[in-house]
């Protein structure tokens, strides 16, 4: 059904929530925070949501926020997640709205998405042209790792005290033209898992090497060595990465240090793959090592699993974005994106979709210093969240109810 006959979200419709969008998500960006620091954030949320007539839980598995607003009489109930935290790198953007904190930026978006959701709150809430049971998921500490946010409000009970029958979120995507929308059924995002490699060699005299069994020779070996994981041992049809992101040893040119240490990031879509990677690594360290004459611990860590979207939710999530911006900038199926989120534990439990947000053909890439959400699409957000809301709760069950007072 045309939008303009059922009185749903268009683009047109937020034309003039530019400057207030604008100013929360600044505001946000010059005030970031780390994951499990959030309380700020959380505040401000939440009394947001409070103002604008939802009833707020605070303090959801940590520093995470829910605001739920029931209208009509509607059996059906929906979950919005957006995700808050920041991340521990200096901001070089040079922006008058930079942030004010020394070693934190959000510079990967947060900011950009916690507003377009807020921004949803409100749009909903004054129109209220929807059946049903609305929830909207502020979480903190995706960034973490492990032991996250998404894991953290889960354990505290997020689906029994806030049932929903699907559950969506999305990140914005750097490398695609903003406002563009794209969809991926099944594995959509890796998993990704991290390896601490502990190097114990013998240290001695720089001119004296062959009385010393050299970690670093034995790390820089080993370096080589690892790239040859995926190329020789997984199947050239599935998608995996062995990325060395760290190595350090010594502290003078001229001593031979007694141990180095390596960091690696691991990222895959299968079962199967996932089970592989760690038991090719793990034997090919061992023994890599041993080779040398060292000894070696290796500390396997797993972190989030694959997001792997439902179909039926994404499809639906896809037809509201062609609804609303038309099929030039609904790109599907598109991925596997290989960076990883911790909304995959959501999907663990709930059918539902998670999606991506085109946020500039040139812009800076995530977690980078000169990083930044881009503002246009804010409105672009705040109307998708709202017409899928309504969507999926519309059913033309809202004929009668009366819209409250803008918030």
């Amino acid at each position: 059904m045309n939008n303009r006959h059922s009185g749903f979200c268009q683009l047109a419709d937020l034309a003039g929530d530019d400057a207030l969008l604008q100013s929360i998500r600044h505001r946000l960006h010059q005030n970031p925070e780390l994951s499990f620091e959030e309380a700020d954030t959380a505040e401000f949320v939440a009394s947001s949501l409070a103002k604008w007539g939802y009833e707020v839980t605070r303090n959801v598995g940590g520093h995470g926020v829910v605001g739920t607003l029931r209208v009509g009489d509607g059996r059906g109930s929906i979950s919005l997640r957006a995700d808050m935290d920041a991340l521990p790198i200096q901001e070089e953007t040079g922006l008058e709205y930079a942030s004010r904190k020394a070693g934190k930026m959000h510079a990967c978006g947060h900011d950009g998405h916690t507003t377009m959701l807020l921004g949803a709150a409100r749009h909903l809430a004054q129109k209220r042209n929807f059946s049903g049971m609305l929830n909207l998921v502020f979480q903190p500490a995706e960034e973490a790792g492990k032991n996250s946010g998404a894991q953290r409000m889960i354990a505290d009970r997020l689906f029994e005290r806030f049932p929903c029958d699907a559950i969506f979120g999305l990140h914005n995507h750097p490398g695609y033209p903003t406002g563009t929308f794209m969809f991926g059924s099944g594995p959509f995002m890796s998993a990704s898992d991290t390896v601490l490699i502990s190097i114990l060699g013998r240290g001695g005299h720089a001119a004296r090497p062959h009385l010393a069994v050299d970690p670093i020779l034995i790390a820089g070996s080993l370096v080589m060595a690892l790239q040859s994981v995926v190329s020789r041992n997984i199947d050239p049809t599935q998608t995996a990465i062995v990325t060395v992101g760290t190595l350090n040893a010594g502290v003078a040119p001229n001593v031979i240090p007694e141990s180095a240490s390596l960091g690696l990031s691991v990222r895959s879509f299968t079962p199967a793959v996932r089970e592989r990677l760690e038991q090719r690594i793990t034997e090919l360290v061992t023994h890599h090592v041993q080779g040398y004459g060292g000894s070696v611990e290796i500390d396997y860590q797993r972190g989030y699993p694959v997001v792997i979207n439902s179909a039926a939710e994404t499809e639906f999530a896809r037809s509201v974005a062609e609804e609303l911006v038309g099929p030039e900038r609904t790109v599907a199926p598109f991925g596997p994106v290989t960076g990883s989120e911790d909304f995959a534990y959501y999907l663990q439990h709930r059918p539902g979709c998670f999606l991506r947000l085109g946020n500039g053909e040139a812009a800076p890439m995530l977690h980078n210093a000169k990083y930044d959400f881009d503002d246009a699409n804010l409105t672009v957000g705040v109307a998708y969240w709202s017409l899928l809301v309504q969507r999926y709760l519309g059913r033309e069950a809202t004929a009668g109810i009366s819209p409250a007072p803008d918030p």
